[in-house]
């Protein structure tokens, strides 16, 4: 095992891995990166289903199956990916156990079209919860307005949640809140709460891309000085809000009825610009009770040449908070910056599932009968 990953592990961050594919299931892949670099979970997004569904050979039965049932593009693109997100599950099963429901997570996504659709976010959310039937699963929901109420309203009904597309302070708060609700009437229904899960996903290295955009635009050395401060200065922060409302009066009385945390979990962790250390994103964000889920190329950078150092976060809230005060000074407006992200953001998860649906349809029209 690394000793780098040894040690984000002793310090409380859950490695998980952001990707998924059949061949990385098939040809063992999967169970190598849990049993030998620490991997403890599994994110996916329908761009990654996309890109497997479209180089891998892996897939050709399935879909040949489903076309020739005449199965439509959606049912299709559910059955595969469940097809991975259930097999994936079963690989960290043992984790999950061992871990007594921690970890060994895995999460798929609801449809990206329906993110503005309360009702069907939800109905999206029950139908991958049934159709994977993995209590080790996460149901991804991305953290929009419409969204907020469609988290509360799953995880009262006993779903397990990943809250995904979180970039503000503002509203992760929200998230927080959404997350108490729908213990709280999980609790109202006689719910188990140890058996529900949740992770709130909060982006880091696409905030550094737009506020660096911004500061190199302005020019000054003021705001030269501050690029690639922005997303670190955020992501702790984003901590300091995680334990204050931990500290809560309500987020204790449902821990004593045995509500597990909702862990803050650091995505978007992959460094995009190369001018900065390919692991930043990790050795900065080291915290208990957190997660980091990772490329694996920033995986293997981190076990190779990472530099954990212990807690990295607690003790910087009034140092990050500084950065964001320097931001605006030099003006960078942060507000807008997060407003543009997570419009961007919702774009991009939206293009995605067009992406996934668009390679699907062509391969279903490849395997279709003539008529």
């Amino acid at each position: 095992m690394s000793g780098n990953l040894d040690r984000l592990a002793a310090e409380g961050v859950a490695v998980w891995l952001d990707d998924l594919s059949r061949e990385r299931l098939a040809g063992g892949g999967l169970a190598d990166l849990v049993r030998d670099q620490r991997v403890v979970g599994i994110t996916s997004n329908p761009t990654i289903f996309a890109k497997a569904i479209r180089s891998g050979a892996r897939y050709d039965a399935q879909v040949g199956d489903l076309a020739r049932r005449g199965v439509g593009v959606e049912e299709a693109g559910r059955a595969l990916t469940a097809f991975d997100v259930r097999w994936a599950c079963d690989v960290l099963r043992p984790v999950y156990e061992a871990s007594d429901g921690v970890d060994g997570r895995v999460s798929l996504e609801v449809d990206p079209r329906v993110a503005h659709d309360t009702a069907a976010t939800i109905a999206e959310a029950r139908a991958l919860w049934w159709l994977v039937d993995r209590p080790n699963m996460f149901v991804k929901i991305p953290a929009t307005q419409p969204g907020l109420e469609a988290i509360s309203t799953a995880l009262g009904e006993g779903i397990s949640i990943n809250v995904t597309l979180i970039f503000s302070l503002d509203r992760y708060d929200q998230v927080l809140r959404a997350f108490l609700e729908g213990m709280t009437q999980a609790r109202a229904a006689g719910r188990d709460l140890a058996s529900i899960a949740s992770v709130a996903s909060f982006f880091v290295s696409r905030v550094d891309t737009e506020v660096d955009s911004r500061l190199d635009k302005i020019g000054t050395s003021e705001a030269l000085a501050l690029r690639g401060r922005a997303a670190i200065a955020n992501a702790r922060l984003a901590y300091q809000h995680f334990e204050q409302a931990a500290a809560s009066g309500q987020w204790r009385e449902l821990a004593a009825a045995g509500m597990r945390p909702q862990r803050p979990l650091w995505a978007s962790t992959g460094v995009k610009d190369p001018t900065y250390a390919d692991t930043r994103y990790v050795d900065e964000l080291v915290a208990p009770g957190v997660v980091n889920t990772m490329p694996e190329q920033t995986l293997r950078a981190v076990a190779d040449h990472g530099r954990i150092q212990g807690d990295t976060i607690r003790g910087t809230y009034a140092a990050s908070q500084q950065v964001l005060d320097d931001l605006e000074a030099v003006g960078v407006s942060y507000d807008d910056v997060v407003r543009v992200l997570e419009e961007e953001g919702i774009a991009k998860f939206t293009a995605s599932g067009n992406e996934l649906f668009e390679q699907l349809e062509t391969e279903l029209h490849a395997k279709r009968p003539a008529a």
